[in-house]
């Protein structure tokens, strides 16, 4: 497997992970199908959502599989009057990176990060490894660290 953006930048942290590779076949590539085949719980997945804010533009939001963004708590978070999700056509000119293989590592410009609180629950959480098909799984606080992500209470259930 050939190293991504994100595995380098961990590596050059010093931060221990583990890789998982997973292959959904035709599925749906959804954040909750990729804990299912890890064998996770939905809540220890983090999908990585691009976001814009009125006042701070793009904004980086990890939530837990199975929620979604409640933009007036990430707005109040953010310092915005309101945030709205990011059309899919701008997210590989804004992050690098295409659909499905989204990390908050390693993309083309520094964007503010946002996770949503409940990370601090789980000794190991899984993030997008950078590409399509590869998961990376860390301690919560070394996500915390290498993102500089600001905590905030905004997911919520679907």
């Amino acid at each position: 497997m050939n190293k991504t953006n994100a595995i380098r930048i961990l590596e050059k942290a010093d931060i221990s992970y583990e890789l998982r590779e997973y292959d959904l076949g035709d599925g749906v590539l959804t954040a909750e199908r990729v804990a299912e085949v890890l064998g996770f719980k939905p809540e220890r997945i983090f999908k990585t959502l691009i976001l814009r804010g009125d006042r701070s533009g793009p904004m980086i939001a990890l939530t837990p599989a199975g929620t979604e963004v409640n933009v007036r708590a990430l707005a109040e978070a953010s310092g915005d009057k309101r945030v709205e999700m990011v059309p899919l056509r701008e997210v590989r000119a804004l992050t690098g990176y295409k659909r499905g293989a989204v990390t908050p590592l390693g993309m083309q410009r520094i964007y503010p990060v946002f996770i949503d609180e409940t990370v601090e629950l789980w000794d190991l959480v899984g993030i997008s490894g950078g590409a399509k098909g590869l998961e990376i799984l860390l301690a919560p606080s070394d996500l915390l660290r290498v993102t500089s992500a600001v905590k905030a209470d905004f997911a919520r259930s679907v």
